[in-house]
């Protein structure tokens, strides 16, 4: 394992001063990441969700909006981002009886100088915590976890896929 310096972060100057990495310089080049996680419930929450009679509507419809709208408003959300134009965000929600769990897997797109993978990270998040909202009314222990990056394509770094 390599040892980070705050010379390593990015998003620190010289001086140790946060900033937001200047990408003037680098080249626009398509670019992807798929981000996932899950959240954990009773399983009767999980019968609402399956069976569509929770009180709020369709749960899994919901999250998949809020999830597409994470992912656009990113950048408004964590400071240092960059806000950039996304050519494609995709919300898949399945169903774990076994385990009883809702996993999300986003992928974002787009083409330009930096990459996505905080607006599927943001967006698997939105859409976790989008389901937490409309069931907490039944099931306030529900427990969102392993929101990770599994992929990304694209920009100087390359194609990277999680261990």
């Amino acid at each position: 394992m390599t040892q980070t310096t705050q010379s390593n972060l990015t998003h620190f100057d010289s001086a140790g001063q946060a900033h937001m990495v200047d990408v003037g310089g680098k080249h626009e080049t398509a670019r992807r990441a798929r981000a996932g996680g899950s959240i954990f419930m009773k399983p009767e929450t999980l019968a609402l969700i399956r069976d569509g009679s929770a009180k709020k509507g369709d749960v899994l419809g919901i999250a998949r909006i809020a999830a597409i709208q994470g992912a656009k408003r990113t950048g408004e959300l964590i400071p240092l981002c960059h806000p950039i134009a996304l050519t494609r965000v995709a919300a898949e929600f399945a169903i774990d009886e076994a385990e009883c769990a809702v996993h999300c897997q986003v992928t974002a797109e787009c083409f330009g100088r930096t990459g996505v993978e905080m607006e599927a990270l943001t967006a698997v998040s939105v859409g976790l915590l989008t389901i937490y909202d409309m069931c907490k009314a039944v099931d306030r222990g529900m427990r969102i976890d392993n929101i990770r990056l599994g992929e990304k394509q694209g920009g100087k770094s390359g194609h990277w896929v999680a261990p």
